[in-house]
């Protein structure tokens, strides 16, 4: 499903990624851990093209996006939900409507449109705010139609970043539970997140990055680090999977 093997990107003589080797399973639930600026950005616009390796391969849905061209390129997004922290909703347009314009970009029919935004409407719990506009809704209500909006299409893949940064916890938990109802569907997640809370009790794979390097990746589901802000690394918790070792 996403495969890097071998992969490197620098900003002039700064650190993107490194020497990146991993693979994501279709069907795959997996967080992606890190400091700020350890590459987790860099890593998710590689998956998307918004940047170019400068080594290495990466697949994505059985394309080689390394060797794809201008014009595939959406081709390749298409196939690719994405969801943020600050929901970028389109202020003069319903929650309907918002939904719909992930599917009118593509040309798709009216008829289809019709049929397909109560469905996924239906899905998110928020059949009875269709009619509403962003600003009339909760941070909650607004990433539940962010969410609508990415997995309309039915794509493969799901990056979700940092989805739950402007939540309370109750809330967050819901869009949580909400995440793993579309991957038990089949979609596969890639989920970036500071929330030790969640990843641990979520209980999925954890993939940990660290001066652009993956420095973990734990099927067994816990976040099993706390940031070192002065070292500007990850160590181990007590009583964590590791050591007091610096990765």
């Amino acid at each position: 499903m996403i495969k890097f093997e071998n992969v490197t990107k620098m900003y002039g003589s700064n650190i993107g990624i490194e020497d990146v080797t991993v693979s994501i399973d279709k069907g795959d639930f997996v967080f992606l851990v890190g400091p700020s600026g350890a590459g987790k950005s860099t890593f998710i616009k590689l998956i998307l093209k918004e940047v170019c390796e400068d080594k290495g391969r990466i697949q994505v849905n059985g394309m080689d996006v390394t060797r794809l061209s201008n014009r595939q390129i959406p081709k390749l997004r298409r196939s690719i939900g994405i969801v943020f922290q600050d929901f970028r909703l389109l202020p003069n347009k319903t929650v309907e409507e918002n939904v719909a314009f992930a599917m009118e970009i593509l040309h798709i029919s009216s008829r289809t449109i019709r049929r397909n935004v109560p469905q996924v409407l239906n899905l998110m719990g928020i059949s009875s705010k269709a009619k509403k506009y962003p600003h009339e809704l909760s941070a909650g209500e607004q990433q539940r139609v962010a969410i609508a909006r990415a997995v309309i299409n039915n794509p493969t893949v799901l990056i979700a970043d940092e989805p739950t940064g402007n939540l309370d916890p109750d809330t967050a938990w819901e869009i949580m539970q909400l995440l793993d109802q579309i991957n038990r569907r089949g979609t596969t997640i890639l989920m970036v997140t500071h929330a030790k809370d969640i990843v641990d009790r979520m209980g999925k794979r954890v993939i940990a990055i660290d001066k652009g390097k993956i420095v973990r990746d734990d099927r067994g589901g816990a976040y099993g680090y706390y940031e070192d802000e002065e070292a500007h690394s990850f160590r181990c918790k007590p009583g964590g999977v590791f050591d007091s070792n610096v990765y």
